[in-house]
């Protein structure tokens, strides 16, 4: 027997297997310890941890029905566990396992472990009480039109709101445990026949090569992922909307279900996908062309206006109109500092305000950010600090880089803004088509599970592709081209 122990193996003994699990869960008072008589005679032992399980279920399905239940000497040398299993227990999730570590695994994962005196191995009873908060709509990716369910931060339902939009078994969803000490459950999911296996394969090896001790959000996953980690640019797509997953699974692409989170994974990424909207493909097509070709104005807004601003007021002042060029020199003309100051300490306290907006309770996130930037801009264009020119440049760029559908994009090109000010001040309009030209190039190296970042422009072998940049492309053209 102690050589079963050596090798983790539940013996069947009772009281030692009792005095193993108590020795392993020393000092850890949430988990129970139940001991009852099968029948009012053969001594078990339940083990499972308190608030992970549905005690209404434990008591109905399990106690119940064990301390009733009459199973003679011959059913259970004929079938062990058989009889136990088929005739007392009336649930359906039931496994018989040997190993003391997959004990302890599910005993964790909120599952009930009986042991039988005199019966090696334990039963494990699928009782798990799922605490989570109701399904709401997602608050980083709001719609004006589309469904209005988002992720929890249970894995299970999450699965569920996918499966509930692709009714088809070529769904394939495949399950793995990251974290050495979180165990945190992962599902890899993809439809077969259109994800290609080369991708599917990439995922799996890298999930697998994935060596961390905790495990708490996606964020986790996304960054040990990526095909480059010094990149500001996510490589993943993250999500709260099951729809645009279920969108990405038809598209052939991997979505990425991580325990505990309510954003999901989408691989590979490209930056064109990450400006288009989750109602895109809800609203009238040529609105939404000129929304896209708006998007992508404002995204290069974001970017590079007050590095222009900055440039051209330091060093190109020939390029602005006579009336354009006095005016700005008239609320210039008190600011003590050259325009590169005053531009970085502005976009510091808009960043600062939009970072408190966050933090704050919801109730008053809102107003401080929105109250103090007025306060505090027109505060320091009366004190003379900066000029009412650069307020307003300010305020458009910030209103600007609110436009990307895809938060983590928006954090990329807002913390570019700041080296772009810097070589603008020094550099000019030079430095700033040398920093976008890197920035090309940088972009065009990048790739997302070994598909080019900037695809479908970079590569040009997908017209249709192409065309659902630039336009939203109706579903009746759509449908024609693929007949075609």
């Amino acid at each position: 027997m102690a050589e079963q122990y050596e090798k983790g193996i539940i013996s069947g003994n009772l009281i030692s297997d009792d005095a193993r699990f108590r020795t392993l869960f020393d000092r850890c008072d949430d988990i129970v310890f139940r001991s009852i008589r099968l029948g009012g005679d053969l001594s078990c032992l339940l083990v499972f941890v308190d608030g992970m399980v549905d005690e209404h279920r434990i008591e109905s399905q399990l106690l119940q029905p064990l301390l009733s239940c009459f199973l003679s000497e011959e059913e259970w040398e004929k079938g062990k566990w058989a009889g136990l299993i088929h005739k007392v227990l009336p649930t359906e999730k039931i496994n018989v396992i040997m190993n003391e570590d997959q004990a302890t695994e599910a005993i964790l994962n909120g599952e009930v472990l009986l042991l039988v005196d005199g019966v090696p191995g334990a039963l494990l009873i699928g009782m798990t009480s799922i605490i989570t908060r109701s399904i709401e709509e997602p608050s980083s990716e709001p719609v004006i039109r589309g469904p209005r369910d988002g992720f929890t931060e249970c894995i299970q339902i999450n699965a569920t709101l996918i499966r509930r939009r692709l009714k088809t078994p070529r769904l394939k969803s495949e399950s793995y445990q990251v974290g050495e000490l979180s165990r945190t459950k992962l599902t890899v999911m993809y439809v077969e026949g259109i994800a290609a296996q080369s991708l599917i394969d990439e995922v799996k090896a890298r999930i697998q090569n994935i060596h961390l001790e905790v495990v708490l959000e996606s964020g986790f996953i996304e960054e040990l992922m990526a095909d480059n980690r010094h990149s500001l640019f996510p490589q993943m797509m993250p999500t709260e909307r099951p729809d645009r997953a279920a969108a990405a699974l038809a598209e052939g692409r991997v979505v990425i279900l991580v325990d505990n989170t309510p954003f999901t994974l989408i691989a590979p990424n490209t930056t064109f996908e990450m400006l288009q909207a989750a109602e895109d493909y809800s609203q009238n097509y040529i609105i939404v062309t000129a929304t896209r070709w708006l998007r992508f104005f404002l995204a290069l807004i974001a970017l590079i206006f007050p590095s222009m601003y900055i440039a051209i007021t330091t060093m190109h002042q020939e390029m602005l109109p006579s009336d354009l060029l006095l005016s700005i020199a008239s609320s210039r003309e008190a600011v003590p500092f050259p325009a590169i100051v005053e531009a970085i300490i502005m976009e510091l306290a808009f960043e600062g305000l939009r970072e408190a907006g966050i933090r704050l309770p919801r109730q008053v996130g809102q107003a401080v950010s929105i109250v103090g930037a007025l306060v505090i801009g027109q505060a320091a264009v009366q004190a003379g600090l900066v000029s009412a020119s650069l307020v307003i440049v300010v305020s458009f760029t910030g209103i600007a880089s609110f436009i990307f559908p895809t938060y983590s994009q928006g954090l990329a090109i807002r913390f570019l803004r700041f080296p772009l000010m810097i070589i603008a001040g020094t550099l000019g309009l030079y430095g700033i088509f040398i920093f976008m030209l890197a920035l090309l190039i940088h972009l065009s190296k990048l790739k997302s599970f070994g598909v080019p970042y900037l695809t479908p422009v970079s590569t040009m072998n997908n017209f249709v592709g192409v065309k659902d940049v630039f336009m939203r492309v109706p579903w009746w053209n759509r449908n024609r081209e693929k007949r075609t």
